[in-house]
């Protein structure tokens, strides 16, 4: 009979998780291929072009590079409630994102400086009156740096005489307050409106209740506010809708003062009574209440237990300490040894004298006190009456802002490079959509595919071996059929005999062409080629070592096996 020593060998090799020649070759292409196709899915996505918008509005900006026509950093000094004052020393830039930059030529408005305040402002072409028609307020911002604690919000500031630019500050009249805030426990979307009183002609802050949260991320985000004429609002994120409700139902204080109010002359009667219960006048202490009686007392019928050792104490010196070396007894005075616990107390109840312990007084009553009944006199809880309010009105149209002549930052930051881009100011919700499209919606996916390609790589799951075909790699999928083998054989060998039969066919097949390529070599009747030589010797070593593993994980198997039998045991009884 001839036999095929390369066949063998091949086979031998497949066996153990090996390749041949041809394989490899075949192998390594495709794992080329594999790779360079993941570089190229890898890579920087390619980044869009920008380009100005041609869309209209009553104050679009996109920080062109005319932009220092229309926007003046502040020169104010910025006045506090106590003796403490600073300057807007915070420089501003326009240049284009460091970190995921998700469009090609796309530059905005950038905060340089951490732990500082900033003021810069843009006029509009015109006032813009809101008056009767729908507020769009949209921009983005883009956090570079995150934000831990700072504004990053805009105002809409009222158009007055008085609007000049090199003093703009925190003291400027402003019509809304949108966008992003954080600093400690705070992390909201502002809308804040300022509102005048029609009596007195006051402007007070409306706060939005249950603002939205800001997301502090390093892509860029874009905030719309949506204001109605019906005095209903939207607050979107990334285009999503996140926060609505009423102008007049969801800000504090409310816009609209309450019709009546507490008369503040009217004074609690001083004999109203508004305890609801009383203790029981008619009540007394029973003859057999014992205020005195003890809350413990010795438990006489305790006996000392037969295990205590009253002669041992509770401590002793510890015998494994040792005098130091430099202990001066003249000096130090005399070396007293630490004390430890004594370990012979530990096995039984105690250790000392023995004292009879305390129990619960079934005497003990505490201190006696009346019951309480309902009071007769109750007249009920005491409120002042109610007057008209003398400063009560009715706006029914908040949403009537007054006209509007400038937006502006007015920010204090601790990190720098926040970024402003894209600012829509009008009246169209759908242009304001319009003009997002042409520029987040298109970069926004891009960044995103930036910032999943900088987080930390998770490595891959490896594939089930019920899951691998040979084909896709065959070196991978013998040596994961081993060790699933190997898995099983610790929990059960029979189990993984029938569980993953074609290595334990394997592993007796391997040993065959073992013998089978010794006797070939030898029947042959001349001295076998060195490379058949070398095949024979790997598969001999190869195959001493998959038996090796195979013998350790079924000795360990039973260990298992009857370790588990011994917890099932005890969780039984």
């Amino acid at each position: 009979m001839r036999f095929n020593v390369a066949a063998a060998a091949a086979g031998a090799a497949f066996l153990v998780g090996g390749v041949n020649a041809e394989d490899q070759k075949v192998l390594k292409d495709e794992s080329s291929s594999s790779s360079v196709a993941e570089s190229a899915t890898k890579s920087t996505p390619e980044l869009p072009t920008f380009t100005p918008t041609k869309l209209k509005a009553p104050f679009l900006e996109q920080f062109t590079d005319d932009w220092e026509t229309r926007w003046k950093p502040s020169h104010a000094k910025k006045g506090n409630t106590g003796d403490e004052e600073w300057a807007y020393v915070g420089e501003w830039a326009v240049e284009e994102p460091t970190v995921y930059k998700g469009m090609e030529g796309d530059k905005g408005l950038v905060v340089k400086n951490p732990a500082a305040h900033h003021a810069i402002s843009a006029k509009f072409p015109k006032k813009i009156d809101p008056k009767g028609k729908t507020l769009v307020v949209q921009y983005e911002v883009k956090l570079q740096n995150n934000l831990e604690c700072g504004g990053a919000y805009m105002k809409l500031l009222r158009d007055t005489k008085a609007l000049h630019q090199d003093e703009f500050s925190n003291t400027t009249p402003y019509v809304i307050m949108f966008g992003p805030d954080k600093c400690g426990h705070t992390n909201k979307v502002h809308f804040i409106f300022n509102h005048k009183n029609p009596k007195t002609g006051a402007y007070e802050e409306k706060h939005l209740n249950s603002a939205p949260t800001a997301k502090i991320v390093k892509t860029t985000e874009l905030y719309t506010l949506i204001v109605h004429p019906n005095n209903t609002f939207i607050i979107q994120q990334n285009g999503e809708q996140v926060k609505e409700g009423s102008l007049l139902e969801d800000f504090t204080p409310a816009v609209n003062p309450p019709k009546e109010i507490d008369d503040p002359k009217d004074k609690k009667p001083d004999d109203w009574v508004d305890e609801a219960r009383i203790p029981d006048p008619d009540a007394k202490k029973p003859d057999d209440w014992d205020e005195d009686a003890p809350y413990e007392i010795v438990d006489e019928e305790a006996t000392q237990p037969e295990d205590w050792l009253v002669d041992e104490p509770q401590f002793i010196p510890d015998p494994e300490a040792k005098k130091p070396e430099d202990w001066d007894d003249e000096e130090d005075g005399d070396w007293i040894p630490p004390t430890v616990a004594n370990p012979k107390c530990a096995e039984v109840s105690g250790c000392g004298p023995w004292t009879k312990p305390m129990k619960k007084n079934p005497a003990y009553k505490g201190k006696w006190t009346p019951p309480y009944i309902d009071n007769p006199a109750y007249k009920g809880p005491w409120a002042p009456r109610k007057i008209k309010n003398p400063d009560y009105f009715e706006d029914k149209h908040p949403a009537n802002f007054e006209p509007m002549g400038a937006i502006g930052f007015e920010i204090w930051t601790m990190q720098n490079n926040i970024l402003f881009d894209n600012i829509y100011v009008g009246h169209s919700v759908e242009d304001a959509r319009k003009f997002a499209e042409e520029t987040f919606f298109k970069k926004h996916p891009v960044e995103k595919a930036l910032e999943e390609a900088d987080k930390p790589k998770v490595e891959e799951t490896p594939k089930s071996p019920s899951d691998l075909k040979f084909l896709d790699d065959p070196k991978k999928y013998v040596q994961e059929k081993l060790d699933l083998f190997l898995t099983l054989v610790k929990k059960d060998p029979i189990e993984a005999i029938k569980s993953v039969p074609e290595v334990a066919g394997g592993l007796a097949a391997l040993l065959v062409t073992v013998v089978a390529l010794i006797v070939g070599l030898l029947g042959a009747g001349s001295s076998p080629a060195p490379a058949a030589k070398k095949v024979a010797t790997d598969v001999k070593e190869k195959a001493k070592e998959v038996k090796d593993k195979a013998a350790s994980a079924t000795a360990t198997g039973a260990d298992t096996a009857k370790d588990a039998t011994k917890r099932a045991t005890r969780s039984q009884s």
